[in-house]
């Protein structure tokens, strides 16, 4: 049986109609900073970062006034948009698998095939299995930069990768 961890006032639990012991509230909510990310069906060992952002799709909408109709404005649905998914990390050595496609889409031209993969971010509890996970369908890189070299600190070199991607998906 769930028990929630000590500490979660009852008044939690009433606003969102939970009962002490019906929910397993351990894991939630859970913390940021251990996630996995993937790319297409493997797991490569090239997918350490230090942040990932842009999760979160957005229903693009327009307004419309109704001739006539002086009290409100029509906001109709459009379709959904993306942001670009970011990823940053420690500047990687030239051949990994990353860098490699990197390097083919933003400095081989058009003359190049952009070759889009399936991308995966995983939110890990502590054992390192998945407590949320969602899928990214086709990004390929739109953007890749180096974070300044400043020479009065001592940090480390980071670059930021943002990715396109066709659709998104929670899964967990």
């Amino acid at each position: 049986m769930a028990v929630p961890p000590v500490g979660v006032p009852s008044a939690f639990l009433a606003k969102f109609r939970l009962r002490p012991g019906t929910v397993d509230l351990s894991e939630y909510p859970p913390t940021a900073f251990y996630f996995r990310v993937g790319f297409g069906t493997e797991q490569s060992g090239d997918a350490a970062f230090q942040e990932v952002g842009g999760i979160g799709p957005e229903m693009e909408t327009e307004s419309y006034r109704e001739g006539g109709e002086n009290r409100f404005v029509h906001t109709l649905p459009k379709g959904v948009k993306h942001p670009k998914l970011t990823l940053k990390r420690g500047v990687a050595p030239f051949d990994s698998d990353l860098v490699v496609w990197c390097r083919n889409v933003l400095e081989g031209g058009l003359g190049n095939r952009i070759t889009p993969r399936l991308v995966h971010v995983n939110l890990l509890n502590e054992q390192g299995d998945p407590l949320r996970a969602w899928t990214f369908e086709n990004a390929y890189p739109a953007h890749w930069t180096v974070d300044a070299f400043q020479s009065d600190k001592g940090s480390v070199a980071i670059e930021k990768i943002e990715l396109n991607y066709a659709a998104s998906s929670r899964k967990l």
